[in-house]
């Protein structure tokens, strides 16, 4: 294990980066006084022992990581980091571990299931610490940890390579990948305070707007409230969640450009952009359409308010639910899980296997048909005036074939465990995408607190997978791999 050895070294030093987390739950918890303070203490010193132990044991072992590197560190950090998140929800909530397990990698994956019920009355530390991991997880800690980290000597090109969403990772921003996690933060911290002070002036208090607003920039559905946004009721405030919903669901990139560059050019440029918008907004409208004249709602408005906003929370993976949408005609809520297969941009908090993705398996199936009549000619598939590379292509055809393999046999997995195939069908659909919540036992309206221990980790390892984004976790689990 010692070619790894400077993997767990920055291993060490990511964990005892995330305990310094801890602190801000701990804190409210001893200025509110809801009971947790214990729990914090001991997670805190825990986490920091083990993070500190693990450095000083590798301590001298420093290079440059190599892809190898990359993956595995990546992988550990998606495993280990919820294994430490856990142990406030163990001690404070007296959960079972494969119960908090799953809370904290919903957060850090930013899916948004829970298995926790009366969510209005636990502690506000705990509440907050749920709605901070989604908060982290959403932009990535490797990408938090790649800007600090080198500070004290480790490399992260390799490790950003491994993390970053989408097919076209080597795009570079910026010539040092720090400067652009840097970046990436500031701008990410930037929509968050103003998500935090729109909530506010649309009427929730701050405890409820700044939790939401991680959630929302997380893209990860987390409630204060057990009734989600429904406990609000308020058009006001589901406007504000809309359009910040849209926003975490667009490349940060794009974003980072448009600030520093002080022009929405970036986005008319950004092929993935434009897609996005009007497939949600065609939705939108067709689906409002549908529910109102099936008698759903009294009046067209009404269905339009519901519909964009739970059509809009599910179609970028965030799991906000205003209404019971299990309960509307079942296209739907089908058509809602379908959006949120792909409607997110590379690049975003969202999960699904991404619009740009979406674009490039839609134009290769176009030049096989085109290719059908004319054996001859020679097609380029383009995406924003550029020719998409064959590697890119071919990666990205078996992502999309590793993607269906990987929703069919857990799908058939859950269903083996006596679950109704609805339920086992969605809940894989709702995990690999990280979107949250799914339908039957598993619906808007419930928690995933009916699965079985089983059930739940293979949702645990569905969530992992789609975070992943499918081969950072398959590489690792294969034997080739680990052979010198």
């Amino acid at each position: 294990m010692n070619r790894y050895a400077p993997v767990f070294r920055a291993l060490g030093m990511i964990i005892m980066l995330f305990g310094l987390t801890m602190l801000a739950p701990l804190i409210l918890s001893y200025a509110v006084g809801d009971g947790a303070q214990t729990a914090y203490d001991e997670a805190f010193a825990l986490t920091m022992l083990c993070g500190a132990l693990l450095w000083y044991r590798y301590r001298h072992c420093k290079r440059e990581l190599a892809i190898r590197d990359g993956f595995l560190m990546v992988v550990l950090v998606w495993t280990v980091l919820p294994a430490f998140a856990a142990i406030p929800l163990m001690i404070q909530l007296g959960i079972s571990h494969t119960d908090a397990y799953f809370e904290t990698v919903s957060g850090l994956t930013t899916t948004g299931s829970t298995v926790l019920a009366n969510i209005d009355q636990l502690p506000m530390s705990i509440n907050l610490w749920r709605h901070q991991l989604v908060w982290l997880g959403g932009m990535g800690l490797i990408v938090l940890a790649i800007a600090i980290l080198p500070l004290l000597g480790i490399g992260g090109r390799q490790m950003f390579k491994a993390e970053t969403p989408g097919p076209m990772k080597d795009a570079k921003m910026t010539p040092r990948i720090a400067e652009t996690a840097k970046g990436l933060w500031l701008v990410y911290l930037g929509v968050t305070l103003a998500c935090v002070l729109s909530f506010h002036l649309a009427g929730m208090t701050w405890f409820d707007a700044v939790c939401h607003t991680f959630s929302t920039m997380g893209l990860g559905g987390f409630s204060t409230h057990d009734a989600s946004f429904g406990y609000f009721d308020s058009p006001q405030i589901e406007f504000v969640a809309i359009v910040f919903m849209l926003i975490a669901g667009m490349n940060f990139g794009t974003l980072f450009l448009a600030v520093t560059g002080r022009s929405l050019r970036p986005y008319l440029h950004d092929p993935e952009a434009g897609w996005f918008v009007g497939v949600t907004l065609l939705s939108i409208v067709v689906v409002a359409i549908y529910i109102w004249k099936d008698g759903a709602y009294p009046d067209l408005d009404t269905a339009l308010r519901h519909t964009a906003f739970n059509l809009v929370s599910i179609a970028t993976t965030t799991g906000f639910a205003s209404v019971d949408y299990a309960k509307w005609p079942i296209f739907a809520p089908l058509w809602m899980l379908f959006l949120s297969s792909f409607a997110t941009s590379a690049g975003s908090t969202g999960g699904g296997i991404k619009m740009i993705r979406a674009l490039l398996l839609y134009k290769q199936v176009y030049r096989e048909l085109l290719r059908a009549m004319h054996p001859a000619a020679v097609y380029n598939i383009r995406v924003g005036g550029q020719i998409a590379p064959q590697p890119i292509l071919f990666a990205v055809l078996a992502f999309g074939f590793m993607y269906m393999v990987s929703i069919v046999s857990l799908t058939l997995l859950l269903a083996f465990t006596g679950l109704d195939i609805v339920s086992a069908f969605t809940a894989i659909v709702a995990s690999v995408n990280n979107t949250g919540p799914g339908l039957g036992v598993v619906g808007p309206s419930t928690t995933y607190e009916v699965l079985e221990d089983f059930q739940t980790w293979v949702c645990i390892f569905a969530m992992l997978l789609g975070r992943l984004e499918i081969f950072t976790l398959l590489v690792v689990l294969t034997p080739a791999f680990w052979r010198k």
